[in-house]
């Protein structure tokens, strides 16, 4: 998922606990895009638990957030000091990737521990963290680690290159600085076209995740020519419009704690077409 805070707008005790509202609102909608993505070919998706391992999430939430903002922020002024004015997106896009490489450290076994239980592989988070290390070793807690910074170093430089361009492009537009509607707005749309670009990556990083002791994919690559192979490429963009909702939704909430009624509405979007990704 893509990082609760946008930036300096989100530096707030406040921004955090709407993220964390948000989070808790949108877990069971994640559950079933995990779910989706990890399942081979036609299986069917188990629908009980959609709250599986949201503790555990959300223990690793605010801690991962916090790591990507507090080197996000000042890579990003560092570098806008050293490039030239018409490279700032470049300066962007370097801060976001340095920011999610930080993050990365929290974010891959929370990420591990959390698909786990969302595809009912343990019952709690410490079962899982106990086991996971005891069946796999501690980089067992890292499964699926360069997925992950595939995915997540090309998604947290984009979306975040593509956040701050569009706030200077709409504030010298505007000539005033924009309200929190506005960045929620920009923040929305730039996290639903990262969202999009990164799915197939997305799709990756989860099977390669919650495979666990299996091996049932030797590494990326395997992976990619695994599933092309026995599930076709569209298999690599499942639930990509789920994606793209969450990423601009999560990013939203962010900035705005959202109430739990639109979490239950996007929920019974998910669950009346979910069957229609399974293929």
């Amino acid at each position: 998922m893509a990082p609760l805070t946008l930036g300096a707008d989100a530096k707030t005790s406040s921004g955090g606990t709407a993220g964390v509202v948000v989070e808790t609102a949108l877990y069971p909608i994640d559950t079933i895009k995990t779910r989706l993505q990890a399942v081979r070919g036609g299986g069917k998706i188990n629908f009980k638990g959609l709250y599986s391992g949201l503790a555990g999430n959300l223990a690793g939430v605010l801690p991962a957030s916090a790591l990507f903002v507090g080197v996000y922020e000042p890579t990003k002024q560092k570098l806008l000091q050293i490039f030239p004015e018409n490279l700032s997106a470049a300066a962007h896009l370097t801060a976001g990737a340095i920011g999610g490489f930080a993050a990365s450290l929290v974010r891959v076994p929370t990420e591990v521990v959390k698909q786990r239980l969302q595809t009912g592989q343990y019952a709690s988070a410490p079962d899982a963290v106990r086991l996971i290390a005891s069946k796999e070793g501690f980089k067992g807690l890292y499964a699926g680690y360069g997925s992950f910074l595939l995915r997540d170093l090309p998604f947290d430089a984009i979306q975040f290159c593509i956040y701050e361009q569009l706030r200077i492009g709409y504030k010298a537009a505007a000539r005033r600085d924009l309200n929190d509607p506005e960045n929620a707005i920009i923040g929305a749309f730039a996290g639903a076209i990262t969202g999009a670009i990164t799915t197939p990556l997305d799709v990756i990083k989860t099977r390669l995740m919650v495979q666990g002791s299996a091996n049932q994919y030797k590494g990326i690559f395997d992976c990619v020519q695994t599933i092309v192979r026995e599930e076709g490429p569209p298999a690599l963009l499942k639930l990509c419009v789920v994606v793209v909702v969450l990423v601009m939704v999560e990013v939203v909430g962010g900035l705005h704690a959202l109430s739990e009624c639109v979490g239950r509405n996007i929920l019974q979007w998910v669950l009346t077409n979910s069957r229609k990704f399974e293929q």
